[in-house]
């Protein structure tokens, strides 16, 4: 009877052994280029949130380190957060507990307090079932692939933890706000009001951007402005289709501008006051037009439009291009202390606060160099150079992408081509340029054709094309 009890209790603490190293296991697919990202809580859960938190304080040097860590509206949010924060004090670190704030406040806690580094827990524009975690050093310097990304993963997997008396926490969002908000107020001077329509989306700029704003003085108009991790009301991701309810009310409201953030607020898409959508890059080449002065520097990426190069030089400003993605813009902006930077999906960098992507920043940007003219955001944006341009994303699979990419480049220069290699492969000719590269996130490859006339991009589209699948059939073929 005895050794029947003994039997059973040892097959029970066995399964429950192996259900909690089943939810403990690191799927090697949430580590990405720029975070860590998953499904809740299939791939990121509570018990992984505490070894990332054990993983990332370990790299961050432990006893004596501060963290700030903020977080999303996400259901699963604030039990990540509370899980990460345990396991960064199990290591030393003190932690300065932001709560839900958008993510680029926690970026300027980190360069505003001189800390160590932080933690936002958020899966940004992602659908409400993901969740993640972007990890920042000093000066809120991602920590992503390539940048000590694979030395945290590899410390999470070997769970080679330094274990220490436990770090304090104390909670700080109030400050950070104060503090935000007194900071920005004399970086932006507006010489008049606006009407201004903003779309949080429910996500972390709910509520908090429309109190900044008017501060400013600004009349806002706000839709789905109330925090909800379901996001009923649109996608996280602001884009042309789901920004619709947006473009109505500026037009049926006569406003100047209308602004749409993403999930966790640190990007920014525009609509001007008939309604249209405007590109990071756009937005970018007006700041440049109306703020940047000669010798100042803007960092862009590859597929920007050729604008902005135009207008960095008719101020005779530094273009400075670079890869796509956060870590990469912002490494450029704080090493070479740049005035502006921009991408085309709406992150937008300002030298004035720390050379951080801020979208409710680039809210009151847009208004100050709208108060510098008398005429409509559309105006401005018709008096800058134009180019035609197409843009489409290919699904290639994961294991073939890069593979891809790099053919691409071996055949262009083998056919005599420059090949600007930076972030993919990029061939500018006289009549215009495209650009193919890999999606750092999802299984595509995406093509940016800009030309100066519709002729020429349909025949440089083509040529695109036609060299992508030429090489993907080759590279498939000889798997």
């Amino acid at each position: 009877m005895l050794n029947k009890i003994v039997l059973k209790v040892n097959k029970e603490n066995f399964l429950l052994s192996y259900f909690v190293s089943i939810r403990t296991m690191i799927k090697e697919n949430i580590f990405r280029a720029y975070d860590i990202r998953g499904i809740y809580p299939s791939e990121i859960n509570e018990n992984v949130s505490e070894l990332i938190g054990k993983g990332f304080g370990t790299f961050i040097g432990g006893p004596g380190k501060k963290l700030a860590v903020g977080r999303d509206v996400r259901l699963s949010s604030e039990s990540l957060s509370t899980s990460l924060i345990n396991g960064l004090t199990s290591v030393g670190v003190d932690v300065l507990d932001l709560g839900v704030v958008p993510t680029p406040i926690v970026y300027f806690a980190i360069s505003h307090w001189n800390l160590d580094g932080g933690v936002v827990v958020s899966a940004s524009h992602n659908p409400p079932e993901w969740n993640g975690f972007k990890l920042c050093r000093e000066k809120a310097r991602l920590v992503g692939s390539g940048l000590g990304l694979e030395e945290v993963k590899k410390l999470i997997q070997n769970k080679n933890f330094k274990l220490s008396k436990k770090g304090n926490v104390v909670n700080r969002r109030d400050d950070i706000l104060r503090e935000y908000k007194a900071f920005i107020f004399n970086k932006v001077t507006l010489k008049r009001s606006f009407k201004v329509g903003i779309d949080p989306g429910n996500g972390s700029c709910s509520c908090i951007a429309k109190e900044i704003l008017e501060k400013f003085g600004l009349n806002i108009k706000v839709i789905n402005d109330t925090p909800d991790g379901k996001f009923p009301s649109r996608s996280p991701e602001p884009t042309e289709e789901s920004v619709s309810a947006l473009k109505e009310l500026v037009v049926k409201e006569n406003l100047d501008f209308g602004v749409a953030f993403d999930g966790d607020c640190d990007r920014a898409l525009f609509v001007d006051e008939k309604g249209n959508t405007l590109r990071g890059d756009i937005v970018l080449a007006l700041f440049i037009r109306y703020f940047l002065k000669c010798g100042e520097k803007v960092v862009y990426e590859v597929s920007c439009t050729t604008a902005v190069e135009d207008e960095i030089k008719s101020k005779g400003g530094i273009p400075i291009l670079t890869r796509v993605g956060h870590s990469f813009i912002l490494d450029k902006m704080i090493s070479e202390k740049a005035k502006f930077g921009g991408e085309i999906s709406s992150h937008l960098y300002f030298g004035d606060i720390y050379g951080l992507d801020d979208a409710i920043f680039s809210v009151l940007k847009v208004a100050e160099l709208l108060s510098l003219r008398e005429a409509s955001l559309s105006q401005l944006v018709n008096e800058l150079p134009k180019y035609e341009t197409y843009r489409e994303n290919f699904e290639i699979p994961d294991e073939y992408k890069f593979k891809v990419i790099e053919g691409i480049k071996e055949k262009l220069q083998k056919e005599g081509y420059n090949v600007i290699t930076i972030d993919g492969a990029k061939v500018v000719e006289k009549e215009g340029w495209f650009i193919l590269r890999a999606s750092n996130t999802l299984p595509q490859i995406k093509l940016t054709v800009e030309a100066r006339n519709k002729e020429s991009l349909q025949e440089l589209t083509k040529f695109a094309t036609e060299i992508l699948f030429e090489v993907y059939k080759n590279i498939k073929n000889s798997y």
